[in-house]
């Protein structure tokens, strides 16, 4: 029992190099001499790891002293430790560095296909050697991602009256995207650069179905107008929508980013009076600990955000 506890014990990666230098200086006095140590500390070390190995390293003779078979086998290990070791350095360094590594990003459609691009294109110039993978999702599904841990950072969009004020995240604005007005090449207003949303309550309106929260947008702006909108069509998303409203069928609220792939027979006004933006936000657990990468990508969004790119 007590050999089998001893064959159980864990080993000390001390006492494996010790012996490695041993082997390696081929004496304890010359490995004591190049460690700086005494030869009875090295001594000492060695036998107590034969005793933690239950069984002797070293031949000990007139000439000086030899490996035991186990003696070679921990050598051979060490010197692979050793290797294994060496790697995770440069690694780490190379993770450091932002020569190599991972990030996962959690984003929505609009950001997809407008900011997006712009932030990899960013990041991948500057840091080629990270591994960059996406997950677009609704806003619910982004907050599950993020507890969850499948992704380090998120694009997540807010309005006025549905603030996101979750303690478990650290946000960051990103940039306001404020509401457009979409109308046919061949509408009334085509050739304005603004309306007042006053001058809309006679409109027939494309609306973004299943309760989506452009719809409220809607809502809201209306009622501040003073009017009832009209809805004569309600679209799976903003490219449906944009198609309604070529051809007639009304006119639309979009967040200017979900605009970012324009149909040419429609035109984007500026909206005068109460028309509420959405925020863009940039979402991590707070509790995590940042990595370089995740970092990195963090201030090519904030950037952009900040230099004016998005939104335009």
């Amino acid at each position: 029992m007590q050999n089998e506890a001893m064959l159980n014990a864990p080993l000390d990666l001390v006492r494996l190099r010790l012996l490695a230098e041993v082997a390696r200086h081929g004496s304890m006095t010359s490995a004591a001499a190049a460690l700086a140590y005494t030869p009875s500390a090295v001594s000492q070390q060695i036998r107590r790891l034969e005793s933690d190995v239950g069984q002797p390293v070293l031949d000990r003779h007139h000439r000086g002293v030899s490996l035991t078979e186990a003696g070679r086998v921990i050598v051979e290990h060490t010197l692979a430790i050793e290797r294994n070791l060496e790697a995770l350095r440069v690694r780490l360094d190379d993770i450091a560095g932002l020569r190599q590594g991972s990030l996962r990003l959690g984003t929505f459609p609009t950001v997809a296909s407008s900011l997006l691009p712009l932030a990899v294109t960013g990041f991948r110039r500057a840091y080629p050697g990270v591994r960059l993978s996406v997950h677009s999702a609704r806003l619910r599904q982004l907050l599950d991602l993020l507890d969850r841990r499948s992704v380090e950072l998120a694009f997540l969009w807010e309005y006025e009256w549905s603030r996101i004020t979750a303690d478990s995240l650290e946000l960051k604005v990103v940039t306001e995207d404020p509401t457009a007005l979409v109308v046919a090449q061949s509408h009334r207003l085509a050739g304005r650069e603004s309306v007042d949303v006053a001058e809309l309550a006679d409109e027939s309106w494309i609306i973004r179905g299943d309760n989506h929260p452009v719809a409220e947008v809607l809502s809201r702006t209306a009622h501040a107008a003073g009017f009832e909108p009209s809805v004569a069509f309600e679209a799976n998303d903003y490219q449906e929508a944009q198609a309604m409203v070529a051809v007639g069928m009304g006119i639309a609220l979009a967040p200017r980013l979900a605009l970012a792939n324009l149909r040419a027979d429609v035109r984007v006004l500026r909206l005068d009076g109460y028309a509420p933006s959405r925020r863009i936000l940039l979402a991590r657990l707070a509790s995590r600990v940042v990595t370089p990468a995740e970092q990195a990508m963090a201030d090519v969004i904030l950037d952009l955000g900040r230099n004016g790119t998005v939104g335009c």
